[in-house]
């Protein structure tokens, strides 16, 4: 064969290159799939897929290798979109949590289908399954992590996901990881004046909240006096309300927080618990009262030990002689109360606090605030000596109320990097200035450990019966949980939630929520006004004068009845208004995506094919 006459053909070209182009790809997938594995790219608004610096430290930090079990109903959540759409969020994040794991954490996914052994499993595990699946079926939606072999094994669980908690899911498996890591109690201090403890002589036994400790941590009861030092294997010490604490005790709480230490302090203006006799055999008063001034003071804390929060909205209703009486510095603190974007009182719907104080910051510090438990707007400040003198009557502790429409801070996170109260104290190990950013929690109430405020005991077949009708003990129980794990997990926030909600119809029915808001405080102005000249115009004793106050009487309802239907009217139209609105918004939705965007494509594709065929028809081409 003549070289010279060798030829390639076209089309032989064309099939190598393509032949070419397959090999690589397949060649680039299976490079990628080997070295590209933990590469993730997330385009959310929020990064929701993407692991906090916390998460991966709790990761990276494993011991041992960890199975992990997700226990999903998915046959019978074939109906439950928002489930499902949950469910592939916790999913994708346990995929992200097992790929950083590098082979030492094992995830599975298991559907526990009615009467098998995978339901039973999931059972013995502690899930929770919900009714309301398919044809009635129960839903499981929970995890296990497991860790060891043989006798050693270690479980951990969640046993339900709650979509209430949705910006807490990558808290809570980190907050598993971490316990499947470290699966030995935590130890922590308490430091109190009050009887807490019990007392063995006098057979009182512990407070509840006490047993409930222990049975999360080893609790060490710490005796002030002769303090110097708090040790450091303590993961959380509690302050419980300090009164006459010796100044070394003080200086041991003030660098126990400069060395990373997590403090909750416990104070009070009115402690209803603390039984020291109001003046002693010297003549000495005591308020029952306590206060932490100097670490106060230098951590930039506003706190009065002389003043008592009061809520007449939110007061609780006692039983007093045998009468019901609204107390209105006793706190029935509801959901709307409390901090839904932390992770400590995100799940609780209610607490229970009596002649608290409140916490303010000084106008001078850097230190940030955080509350977890306010008032209502409706609160205001008296005298802690005005509250005990009403202790007869609470009902005079409402004369003269006038609410300062101020939310007052019943406990908060406080976080700074802090500086010693004792800079003239300059012995071996001192510290001036704390070495990171730290965190103390603060509470203005001890009443709320006490069991009268959260918990009802009754014997029950010679055993103690608890019915919590408060989430006081929950309260407290997330704190130490919080606080105790690692500084890892402290890091994890809440996070944004995978719904992605129509933030416009949100805005419209705002707008319509306020005009209604104005409408309705206009007709309950006009009633407050109308039952008030109503009884301005009682009939007096003569026969004329009570015909004549019943028929002004008369004219008065019925001119309120027809304001009143017109107030109903108008709000009619406003609704009517905002769903003209809402529906408008609908259709310019339904247009963009389903006519104009296609026709737009369309165009797009018409013009390019129209300079195709143009460039085609031009000579020389």
């Amino acid at each position: 064969m003549n070289p010279r006459h060798f030829h390639i053909s076209r089309p032989f070209v064309l099939r190598l290159i393509l032949v070419v182009i397959a090999a690589a790809f397949l060649l680039v997938i299976a490079l990628s799939a080997r070295t590209l594995r933990t590469a993730r790219i997330d385009l959310t608004a929020d990064k929701i897929y993407t692991l906090t610096p916390g998460t991966t430290g709790i990761v990276d930090g494993l011991q041992r290798p960890l199975t992990l079990t997700l226990y999903f109903s998915e046959h019978a959540t074939r109906d439950l979109a928002q489930l499902r759409s949950y469910e592939q969020r916790v999913h994708e994040m346990l995929r992200e949590i097992a790929v950083r794991g590098h082979g030492r954490i094992r995830l599975r996914v298991i559907d526990p289908v009615p009467y098998s052994d995978d339901e039973d499993a999931a059972e013995s595990y502690g899930l929770m399954p919900v009714n309301g699946g398919s044809n009635g079926e129960r839903v499981f939606f929970g995890l296990v992590g497991t860790a060891g072999t043989g006798d050693s094994v270690t479980t951990q669980a969640i046993p339900f996901f709650d979509l209430g908690r949705e910006a807490f899911v990558e808290y809570d498996i980190a907050k598993l990881l971490y316990e499947l890591s470290s699966p030995s109690k935590p130890t922590i201090g308490v430091i109190s004046s009050l009887p807490i403890d019990g007392n063995v002589v006098l057979g009182e036994q512990p407070w509840t909240i006490m047993r409930q400790l222990e049975q999360l941590a080893d609790v060490k009861m710490i005796d002030p006096s002769g303090l110097t030092r708090i040790d450091d294997r303590l993961k959380v010490l509690l302050l419980i309300h300090p009164k006459h604490l010796p100044v070394d005790a003080q200086y041991a709480l003030d660098q126990f927080v400069l060395r990373g230490g997590h403090l909750v302090v416990f104070v009070d203006p009115d402690a209803e618990m603390d039984t020291s006799p109001l003046v002693d055999t010297h003549g000495v008063i005591d308020d029952h009262d306590s206060d932490l001034r100097r670490l106060f003071d230098a951590w930039g804390v506003v706190y009065d030990p002389t003043k008592v929060v009061l809520d007449r909205s939110q007061s609780l209703t006692i039983e007093l002689n045998g009468n019901s009486l609204s107390h209105p510095a006793m706190l029935g603190l509801s959901a709307q109360d409390l901090n839904h974007d932390d992770v400590v009182t995100a799940s609780l719907q209610r607490l229970n606090f009596s002649t608290s104080g409140h916490f303010e910051l000084a106008p001078t510090t850097h230190a940030q605030m955080l509350p977890l438990v306010q008032t209502s707007d409706d609160a205001t400040l008296v005298a802690a000596d005005r509250v005990r003198e009403a202790s007869s009557d609470p009902s005079a502790l409402l004369a003269d109320y006038a609410p300062t429409r101020e939310r007052y801070i019943l406990a908060a996170r406080l976080r700074d990097t802090f500086h010693s109260a004792f800079p003239e104290r300059q012995g071996k190990g001192h510290l001036d200035q704390a070495a990171a950013p730290g965190e103390v929690v603060l509470v203005a109430d001890t009443d709320l450990l006490t069991d009268r405020l959260w918990v009802e005991v009754q014997p029950l077949l010679g055993q103690q019966q608890m019915t919590a009708f408060a989430n006081n003990g929950d309260f407290i129980a997330n704190l130490v949980d919080n606080l105790s794990g690692s500084s890892a997990l402290l890091s994890i926030r809440g996070r944004a939630s995978s719904q992605r909600p129509f933030t416009k119809v949100r805005a419209l029915q705002a707008a319509a929520d306020r005009k209604f808001l104005v409408k309705k405080r206009e007709l309950e102005s006009e009633l407050y006004e109308t039952q008030r000249r109503l009884s301005e115009l009682q009939p007096g004793k003569g026969t004329s004068s009570a015909a004549n106050a019943t028929a002004e009487q008369r004219r008065e309802v019925e001119q309120y009845l027809q304001r009143k239907l017109a107030i109903g009217k108008e709000l009619r139209e406003v609704q009517h208004q905002l769903n003209a609105e809402i529906d408008a918004l609908g259709l310019r939705l339904k247009f963009i995506n389903i006519v104009l965007v296609p026709v737009l494509v369309a165009l797009v594709g018409l013009l390019f094919g129209w300079r195709r065929q143009r460039r085609a028809r031009r000579p020389g081409q």
